[in-house]
């Protein structure tokens, strides 16, 4: 996977919150865990911070971390000036996901439109160590995630490194697309209502936080069916040369962030579906793989009666 080389990337929808600066004042409280106020890995890490002694309750105490304090405004101007083309993409990392960025809301904005709904994108956040959100205040540890609160993603980019050295994924821009592109998805399930459906806190197999994010990997999977199709403002598709090895990769990287997964290999060992928040390995792929293979949106329903989850 590449994209366009001469491409024009847009900034206006990303806060670069890494310079800010923000220091501990403030920053206390709880980041919110279920009904998709955490994302890819978030109810998972915070599953392993209470039965590895940290965290507790209902949410990840995060009190003192660094990020925007009360009054201060988001810094743009890094990425702004840096991630002006498809050629920063292909090199540097924050353009990458400014690309990606660019291509979700490219293909959820004509999505809604031929479904005559009006597609609000949310803000993107590159953040560093904490930051301050809607949700609460919430550190790197949490991984990437989306506050329904404020209807914003939240991404500290170090935690690419952390997929393939502590969780041992492939890596490449297609699996860290996916990461993006599951956030993304989470926003979508804000704007149609689904977050709604789901108590926070609950766990389980068949719980509504395990469909929740299941759904979220199939929307990934729709987004990357049109990955290549989607355009840029010239007309000329903004991603091009998927191939077999980037969806394996996005697979693998799914496969790596399933509850059963970080149980028994970071978790100490025992798997315990009663503990399930995002869903297994086997179920991550087969929602993702459904999305892409169908490209259709409506075939991620992970709420009907009787659905077969996986």
């Amino acid at each position: 996977m590449r994209f366009d080389e001469n491409a024009q990337l847009d900034t206006s929808q990303i806060d670069d919150l890494r310079g800010s600066g923000g220091g501990g004042g403030g920053l206390g409280g709880r980041v919110a865990v279920g009904g998709g106020g955490l994302g890819v890995v978030g109810l998972i890490l915070y599953f392993l911070l209470s039965q590895l002694g940290g965290g507790g309750g209902v949410g990840v105490d995060l009190g003192g971390l660094g990020g925007l304090e009360q009054g201060q405004s988001a810094d743009t101007s890094q990425a702004a000036s840096s991630c002006r083309t498809g050629g920063e993409a292909n090199t540097e990392l924050d353009c990458e996901v400014v690309a990606v960025v660019n291509s979700l809301d490219g293909y959820w904005s004509d999505t809604f439109a031929r479904s005559g709904m009006t597609y609000q994108p949310p803000r993107t956040n590159f953040f560093s160590g904490g930051v301050r959100t809607g949700c609460g205040s919430a550190s790197s540890a949490v991984g990437p995630f989306y506050c329904p609160a404020d209807q914003e993603v939240y991404i500290d980019l170090s935690f690419f490194q952390e997929l393939e050295t502590r969780f041992g994924a492939e890596g490449g821009p297609f699996a860290r697309a996916y990461v993006i592109a599951h956030e993304y998805g989470h926003h979508i399930q804000a704007l149609l209502g689904t977050s709604e459906r789901v108590r926070a806190g609950e766990t389980g197999p068949t719980s509504g936080s395990v469909r929740l994010e299941l759904q979220a990997d199939c929307y990934a999977g729709v987004w990357a069916n049109h990955a290549e199709s989607v355009p840029t403002a010239s007309g000329e598709p903004l991603i091009v040369g998927v191939t077999r090895d980037d969806v394996a990769a996005a697979l693998d990287t799914a496969a790596r962030i399933g509850d059963d997964y970080i149980q028994s290999q970071l978790g100490g060992g025992r798997v315990d579906e009663s503990q399930f928040s995002h869903g297994s390995s086997e179920q991550r792929e087969r929602w993702y793989t459904t999305g892409y293979e169908t490209g259709d949106p409506a075939r991620c329903d992970t709420f009907s009666r009787g659905v077969d989850l996986g």
